[in-house]
């Protein structure tokens, strides 16, 4: 019998959205079309449809850790999906479980996905959402912040209906990150520009806007870009690579209800 061929995994933090449109779910799917495997454990329960959050419980994070002790004893984690940790004791247990494999994989790629409100501004962590993210932001090698996650993270000039200037401790953390890809999605006008600014320098990527709005976007393009660093991509390679899918997984989207459209994340 032929062994079977080793799939590169990705060991995704994640909550998990029961219209299956976001989360977890996007991150699996994404994950699986670029050609890793996903490792998925449900940081927070939520109540919530392809247009709005209605409610969140964590998971508890000894059971977080737990979960992810068993993953790290046997399997090959080439890079690290981040996504809601649902509060803060969880991104903490999230941080430490990060700092273990980092110990043994210095070059590991973290992707960070900072969410800090589903696109209809619902919260999605209990607390403050800045505050949880805190402890993981030290050990991103990648952070994806849209425009008003960016300006949250004192990464671009706050407009005057933010309510509070950003912490300057989280604002530091975020701007220490070696690469930072901010998307334009929520922009203006007829082209999406992403910008991408890393140690090696900056570059645009200008995406024609499609109709319509998605749910799950920002899943889709983090896990795929993940997935692209864990099968041994540069990171220009790999932004290159997953805003390309992306792209085309909006394109496609579906229709499950009326609003936010579905990204078609397993056309590949």
């Amino acid at each position: 019998m032929t062994p079977a061929r080793m799939r590169l995994c990705v060991l995704v933090f994640a909550g998990l959205d029961p219209s299956g449109g976001a989360g977890i779910q996007a991150d699996i799917e994404a994950i699986g079309a670029n050609g890793a495997h996903a490792l998925p454990i449900v940081t927070a329960l939520t109540v919530q449809d392809n247009e709005r959050v209605h409610g969140i419980v964590p998971v508890d994070s000894a059971l977080l850790s737990r979960q992810a002790a068993v993953l790290l004893e046997r399997m090959p984690i080439r890079a690290v999906k981040l996504g809601i940790p649902g509060n803060r004791a969880n991104a903490e247990a999230i941080a430490a479980v990060v700092a273990q494999l980092r110990a043994l994989q210095p070059d590991l790629a973290v992707v960070l996905d900072p969410v800090l409100g589903s696109g209809r501004g619902d919260a999605l962590a209990r607390g403050s959402a800045l505050d949880s993210l805190a402890p993981l932001l030290a050990h991103a090698t990648l952070l994806l912040p849209n425009l008003p996650e960016a300006r949250a993270l004192g990464l671009l000039p706050a407009l005057e209906t933010d309510v509070a200037p950003v912490a300057q401790a989280i604002a530091a953390s975020a701007a220490r990150c070696p690469h930072l890809l901010i998307t334009g999605g929520h922009g203006e006008g007829a082209v999406v520009v992403n910008r991408w600014t890393g140690a090696a320098g900056a570059r645009e990527w200008r995406w024609p806007r499609l109709p319509g709005e998605f749910h799950g976007s920002g899943c889709t393009l983090a896990s795929s870009i993940a997935a692209r660093l864990a099968l041994g991509d540069t990171m220009e390679q790999a932004l290159e690579n997953g805003q390309r899918y992306c792209n085309q997984a909006l394109a496609d989207a579906y229709a499950i209800a009326p609003g936010q459209l579905i990204p078609h994340r397993t056309h590949l």
